[in-house]
């Protein structure tokens, strides 16, 4: 009962996913969301999925955050339909974010029977010149997280506690010493070159001058804003709700980049159903009416889902698809086999698991001589009787094979480990040529991708279908399903494998960096 605001929510308070687009006009609604049933779907009218990703279709009815993962596979096919232009932001797709790293990057420049790119263009933005940049037509270089504004707000990943909402912001610190822009204010300019309605004014100038004017001047709704600290109201500053604050960024800043709003003490507990709760909510502008609802183990969408799976409803899904649906959305909470783990055990004893460090986590800031030495390389975890049984000793080497592909990698010892799991960091591994790094760098040579290992698609079925490795429901890339097996071998001059350097846009980094630190 201790959510954190803006948390708790019923279902009904999110609003559907929307993919209806037609020229000259906005999208019809959000494109992400949450379906309470099939008409929720973003079908089109054969019903097929209407987006790239296939997020919020039969396949993944419940993706709220869709299937990044799934796009370069799903362009590359044609399926649900061929593009044009795909355009990416710094999420590195062509290398650690992407199952089957090598199929993937060997989708990227496959070209059809006339020598055409099967993916016409490709649009990238990154701050770093990481492996994506050299697979782009066109690159947007961004700024690091130093030399532009961001916003942590309470519309997008919160960062409340259940005592308090809370909300952030970075601010530059530094001025860029390149050719680069902000790539949120890149596209508010987008936007305004393109006449797209809510980034142009009456007079068909731009609405706002850049992305910290958005920040500030911008409005989801009447008094709702990305930031919800000093905002103005007829008796000056207030919290939440208000009119938007020419001054806001600068209040931020005089108090470190955070606001916090407390949760009052008796609101504090049972929140789904405490009045006291709710009219604070709706007075700093989280519902805009009180919201208050029953907890249910019963989850009537998923049984919507089920339903329609059994053949109720004017929404059916397609037949392959119905037993799969039926058996996965189950209202109540469920365990089922996940479907990577439909291998031969024996030939595939243990589970494998790959995370990122938190310093590769979107902010990109990872590439810096401190971090370089504390994560310039990564090993496979492997657990004591493992290590014992193999016989490794400090500075060996294994390979390791999954029903898609086979790696070579050095290992290390962790006692703290379930004795059936092997695991390692993600994106420590670079490729040479990216990143600015030399191509004998740790990160190129001893640093490796758990991903070489992992198939973007499950295996056939025999029925004419290869399904996304995906959990069914929520259309989440599924890392964590993966069986491997590890063998003692050889130690190669590098992990395997090892791609061919790539044509680096920028010059490698210097070889020594030195700072004078001020008292």
């Amino acid at each position: 009962m201790r959510f954190e605001p803006p948390y708790p929510k019923p279902p009904s308070a999110h609003p559907r996913p929307h993919a209806k687009a037609t020229p000259g006009h906005p999208l019809d609604g959000p494109h992400l969301g949450y379906p309470l049933g099939p008409e929720d779907l973003c079908l089109k009218e054969d019903g097929t999925p209407a987006r790239i990703d296939k997020a919020f279709s039969w396949e993944a009815p419940l993706s709220a955050h869709g299937l990044m993962h799934m796009v370069i596979a799903n362009a590359h096919a044609g399926d649900p339909y061929r593009i044009d232009t795909l355009f990416l932001y710094m999420a590195n797709m062509a290398w650690n974010s992407s199952m089957n790293t090598t199929g993937t990057m060997a989708m990227l420049t496959d070209t059809d029977e006339s020598g055409a790119y099967v993916i016409p263009h490709v649009i990238y933005a990154d701050a770093f010149a990481s492996e994506t940049v050299a697979y782009a037509d066109l690159v947007l270089p961004d700024t690091t997280y130093l030399e532009r504004n961001d916003a942590i707000s309470l519309l997008d990943r919160p960062i409340s506690e259940p005592d308090a909402a809370a909300d952030a912001i970075r601010w530059p610190v530094i001025q860029p010493d390149r050719d680069v822009r902000p790539f949120q204010s890149v596209l508010l300019d987008l936007g305004a070159r393109l006449h797209l309605p809510g980034f142009v004014a009456a007079d068909g100038s731009p609405r706002y001058r850049d992305y910290a004017d958005y920040l500030v001047n911008h409005q989801r709704r009447p008094g709702i804003g990305p930031l919800a600290g000093w905002r103005t109201g007829p008796n000056g500053l207030q919290d939440g709700r208000g009119e938007p604050n020419a001054a806001q960024l600068d209040e931020y800043i005089k108090n470190g980049g955070f606001w916090t709003g407390h949760v009052p003490e008796e609101a504090a507990f049972y929140k789904p159903w405490n009045r006291a709760y709710q009219d604070w909510a709706v007075r700093i502008g989280l519902y805009d009416a009180p919201q208050p609802y029953i907890l249910s183990l019963w989850s009537e969408p998923l049984r919507r889902f089920q339903l329609a799976a059994e053949g109720e409803g004017p929404r059916q899904p397609p037949d392959h698809l119905r037993a799969r649906l039926h058996a996965t959305m189950d209202p109540l909470p469920v365990w089922y086999e996940p479907f990577g783990d439909d291998v031969n055990e024996a030939d595939y004893p243990l589970h494998a698991l790959t995370q990122r460090p938190m310093a590769m986590y979107h902010a990109w800031h990872s590439q810096n001589a401190w971090l370089r030495q504390i994560h310039g390389r990564n090993p496979l975890y492997v657990p004591k009787a493992l290590w014992e049984a193999q016989g490794f000793r400090e500075g060996d080497w294994a390979r390791v094979t999954s029903p898609h592909g086979q790696i070579t990698v050095p290992v290390a010892r962790m006692d703290a480990l379930n004795p059936n799991t092997v695991w390692t960091w993600n994106a420590i591994g670079k490729r040479k040529g990216a990143w600015a790094l030399s191509e004998d760098a740790p990160e190129a040579t001893k640093g490796f991708l758990l991903n070489h290992l992992i198939s973007e698609l499950l295996p056939p079925k025999g029925d004419g279908h290869r399904w996304s490795n995906s959990d069914p429901i929520t259309g989440q890339a599924a890392w964590f399903d993966l069986r491997v097996r590890v063998e003692k071998c050889e130690a190669p001059a590098e992990c395997t494998p090892a791609h061919p350097p790539l044509n680096s846009p920028v010059e490698p980094g210097p070889e020594t960096l030195a700072w004078k630190v001020q008292p």
